[in-house]
C-alpha cells in the first residue's frame, strides 16, 4: 500500500515538473545536460536568515529594550511619586510592597494596584496634566 502511494506521488510530481517545465523532459525522465543547477541548502537558508534578522531588528529588539526600561522604572518607584497606571488612573504613591502599590487618587481615597500596572511616572505635578 505504501509503495503504491509513493509511486503515485512520484508519478504526479514528475507530471507536474514536466507540465510546467519550459522544455519537455526526455522520455527517460533524466534531467537535460544544459539545465541550470538547483540551489543548494545554503542558497535556501540565506533568505530565511535575512528574514529573521529583519524581524529581530524591527520587532524583537525594540520590544526587549522597552521591557528593560519598564522594569527599571518599576524598580525605581518611591513613595510620593506621582504615577499614571496602565488603566489611566492618576495618583500619588502612598505605600508600596514588593508586588502591590497603594495609590492615593484623591484626598483620603486610596486604592491598591499591582506594581506591574504602573504605566509611567509623572514628571512635575499631577495638576499640570489636568
Amino acid at each position: 500500500m505504501r509503495i503504491k502511494i509513493f509511486e503515485l506521488i512520484v508519478t504526479l510530481s514528475c507530471f507536474a515538473t514536466s507540465a510546467f517545465a519550459e522544455t519537455p523532459l526526455p522520455a527517460g525522465g533524466a534531467v537535460p545536460v544544459g539545465a541550470p543547477p538547483q540551489p543548494g541548502i545554503g542558497g535556501m537558508l540565506v533568505p530565511f536568515i535575512a528574514m529573521f534578522a529583519v524581524v529581530y531588528f524591527l520587532m524583537i529588539r525594540p520590544q526587549q529594550k522597552k521591557m528593560k526600561q519598564q522594569q527599571a522604572m518599576l524598580s525605581s518607584l518611591q513613595t510620593g511619586d506621582e504615577v499614571i497606571t496602565n488603566s489611566g488612573i492618576i495618583g500619588r504613591i502612598a505605600g508600596m510592597t514588593e508586588k502591590v502599590v497603594t495609590l492615593e487618587i484623591s484626598d483620603g481615597v486610596k486604592i491598591k494596584i499591582l506594581r506591574s500596572q504602573v504605566g509611567q511616572v509623572v514628571k512635575g505635578q499631577i495638576k499640570d496634566l489636568l
